[in-house]
């Protein structure tokens, strides 16, 4: 019992952790990320620029933002887990993934502003929205594979050495 005991502290400790770093990374993606701009019309919200480099450009930092947060809590977890790695690698997967939807969550929570414009109506700038939402896996794939990686490339060294 003080065995599932042991993990079950270990995955919830590593999901809240998470959590609280996706907060983090929501306010990190607001800062850093281009908003887009769109014109109000009559017949509704009009992208002010029609090639959507803005919204690519949002979903680009909020991958790599992930990747990064990905990246530390990997080897983190890694480091700090040796005694139970199965369930630091179910924390940090659950919880990327949960941290990820934290992060566009806060980070989209931004208030849009109306400014006066040319004869093309008001222009707005709205808060960040993720149009590919394939980059909320960044977070989690890439903390799972830098935890396999580095558990593999330790454990191939220990087992040549033996």
């Amino acid at each position: 019992m003080r065995h599932l005991k042991g993990n079950l502290t270990t995955l919830v400790t590593t999901v809240l952790v998470l959590v609280l770093l996706g907060v983090a990374a929501g306010f990190v993606w607001s800062a850093v990320a281009p908003p887009t701009q769109y014109v109000l019309t009559d017949i509704g919200p009009q992208p002010a620029d029609l090639e959507g480099q803005s919204l690519i450009a949002a979903d680009g930092w909020f991958a790599v933002i992930g990747a990064v947060c990905g990246l530390v809590c990997g080897v983190v977890a890694y480091l700090l887990s040796r005694a139970r790695p199965v369930p630091a690698v179910l924390g940090i997967a659950g919880g990327g993934l949960l941290a990820s939807y934290v992060a566009s969550l806060v980070g989209s929570s931004a208030k849009g502003t109306i400014q006066a414009s040319a004869a093309g109506g008001l222009t707005t700038s709205t808060s960040l929205g993720l149009t590919a939402h394939g980059v909320l896996f960044a977070w989690p794939v890439v903390a799972t594979g830098v935890f396999w990686i580095l558990e593999f490339v330790l454990t191939y060294r220990l087992r040549g050495d033996a």
